[in-house]
C-alpha cells in the first residue's frame, strides 16, 4: 500500500517561490513593457520636440508649469533619453537608436502647459494632441497613422501623414497658417461659424465639402479638384490637400 507524501510548510513555500520566479520570466505582462517617466520645469515659451520610430503619441495640456514625459517601451527596448536645452525639451528616439536593429514601439504620453509649442514626428503610429495654444503645433507621420488635433488655438499648425486620416478641431488665429496634407486619407476640419480664412483645398477625388463655409467668392479649378477663396476677411491662411481621400469642413 502506498503512503501519501506529506509536504511541510517549507516545501510549499519553496515551490511557490520557484513558481513566481519562473512566471516573472515567462509572463508577457512582466516583460512586454518598461516605463520611463521624467519631469522638466517649463518656462513661458517652452517647446517640446519628439522624433519617434513607432508607437502612439498623446500630447495634452495641464495646469502645471512643468513638462511630464511618460513612455511605455515594448521589447526590444529602445533607448529613450529626454533632454532639456534652454527652453526646449527634446526626445530623439530615432537618433538615440541609430544603427540598431528593430526596436519595439515607444508609446508616449506628454503633458505640457497650454501655451507650449509642440513638434511631433514618427514613422508609424497615431498622434493625438489636445488643448494646445502655443506658437506651433506640428504632427508628422512618415508612413501610417491617424492625426487628431482637438482644442487647438496655435498660430501655426502643420499636420501631414502618408496613410491615415487627419482631424482638426480648433480655431484659426488672425495671421496664422494652417496646413493639412494626407496622401491617402480623409481630412476633417471643425471650426467656429465665424472663422475667417483664405482657403486652398485640393482633392484628386473631387470630394471637397465646405458646407456652410461655401460662398460665391470661391473659384473652382481643375474640374472640381481644387477650391480657392476667402471666408470672411481671409485673415488666416489654410491649405488642405489629399490625393486619395476627402476634405470636409464642419461648423462647430
Amino acid at each position: 500500500m502506498s503512503i501519501p507524501r506529506r509536504f511541510s510548510g517549507g516545501h510549499i513555500f519553496s515551490v511557490l517561490v520557484v513558481f513566481v520566479f519562473l512566471y516573472s520570466f515567462t509572463s508577457p505582462i512582466a516583460n512586454a513593457q518598461n516605463r520611463v517617466s521624467k519631469r522638466f520645469p517649463a518656462g513661458k515659451n517652452v517647446r517640446v520636440e519628439l522624433k519617434n520610430i513607432s508607437g502612439t503619441i498623446t500630447v495634452e495640456s495641464w495646469n502645471r508649469d512643468e513638462i511630464k514625459i511618460t513612455a511605455l517601451l515594448e521589447a526590444p527596448t529602445a533607448n529613450v533619453s529626454p533632454k532639456l536645452t534652454g527652453e526646449c525639451v527634446s526626445i530623439d528616439v530615432t537618433g538615440d537608436n541609430r544603427g540598431r536593429g528593430d526596436v519595439g514601439d515607444v508609446n508616449f504620453k506628454i503633458q505640457v502647459p497650454q501655451d507650449s509649442s509642440v513638434d511631433i514626428e514618427t514613422r508609424r503610429g497615431d498622434i493625438t494632441i489636445s488643448n494646445i495654444g502655443g506658437g506651433l503645433v506640428r504632427a508628422h507621420i512618415s508612413t501610417e497613422g491617424d492625426i487628431t488635433l482637438s482644442g487647438i488655438s496655435a498660430t501655426q499648425v502643420l499636420a501631414q501623414n502618408t496613410i491615415g486620416n487627419i482631424f482638426f478641431d480648433g480655431g484659426f488665429s488672425r495671421g496664422g497658417t494652417y496646413q493639412f496634407q494626407s496622401t491617402k486619407g480623409d481630412i476633417s476640419v471643425r471650426i467656429p461659424a465665424d472663422s475667417a480664412f483664405r482657403l486652398v483645398a485640393a482633392a484628386s477625388t473631387k470630394k471637397i465639402a465646405l458646407g456652410e463655409f461655401w460662398n460665391n467668392r470661391f473659384q473652382t479649378l481643375g474640374d472640381g479638384r481644387k477650391f480657392v477663396g476667402d471666408v470672411g476677411d481671409g485673415r488666416s491662411s489654410v491649405m488642405v490637400t489629399t490625393f486619395q481621400g476627402s476634405i470636409t469642413f464642419i461648423r462647430r
